[in-house]
């Protein structure tokens, strides 16, 4: 079984961290450890966002949407992964998503000034979290760009992937097809030849109201083959 130390190296947080130097940590930083059950709510979209949220064992759904509930985007985060880091600091700390545990999940939780503490003791702790929030920050760049000018595929792709976090998975879009189109900004016939042509090279699957990603990073392999 594994030990708490054990299970705080596994964190991205701590990446390249020594045992000795988790030991330290551990005597002056709380971390909580919560577990909660099948289908309960761990996040609700909106509430403040005080704490870092890790998944240490078990599955979690995230889900994002827009205010009516038309336009959903949902993915599973497993451990080691951190729950939407983006928003402990800024002028918008609160989480943009819901997240319900899938079955029986364990998560550790740091608070805010536990957290800058942390930050302080060790270059390498900050290394790891601002190379976190440069890479959230650059994919919903690379997202923005491409809804504005790619291809409809890499739009889609793109779109799809700055909102979700690099390590999702059973990520799906769900929405009518008619205000996806509609988004995008072309005929119904373009849109679904794009999905079709996705769907063909196995990079997702999909129905009337729903667009499933078949890999995350496959996906934004391609676009980026694309490209080059």
């Amino acid at each position: 079984m594994e030990s708490m130390y054990d299970i705080l190296l596994e964190l991205p947080l701590f990446k390249g961290a020594s045992y000795n130097r988790i030991s330290e940590i551990v005597g002056k930083a709380k971390f909580h450890f919560l577990k909660y059950l099948p289908n309960e709510k761990i996040i609700e979209a909106g509430e403040p966002c005080t704490h870092l949220k890790f998944v240490i064992s078990g599955s979690v759904r995230v889900i994002a949407a827009n205010p009516d509930g038309r336009f959903k985007v949902s993915q599973t985060l497993v451990a080691p992964d951190v729950i939407a880091p983006d928003f402990l600091f800024g002028r918008a700390t609160r989480y943009p998503v819901t997240a319900i545990a899938n079955e029986t999940a364990g998560l550790v939780q740091i608070g805010k000034q536990d957290f800058i503490d942390i930050l302080n003791s060790d270059p390498v702790f900050l290394y790891n979290f601002l190379n976190t929030l440069s890479m959230n920050a650059q994919k919903a760049v690379e997202g923005v760009l491409a809804v504005a000018a790619g291809s409809l595929e890499e739009r889609i792709a793109f779109w799809i992937i700055a909102l979700t976090q690099p390590s999702g998975t059973d990520i799906t879009l769900t929405c009518k097809q008619r205000d996806l189109y509609s988004l995008f900004g072309v005929q119904r016939s373009s849109f679904i030849a794009t999905l079709d042509k996705m769907r063909e090279q196995g990079s997702i699957d999909y129905d009337t109201n729903e667009i499933r990603i078949i890999s995350r990073k496959e996906l934004l392999d391609r676009i980026i083959s694309a490209e080059d």
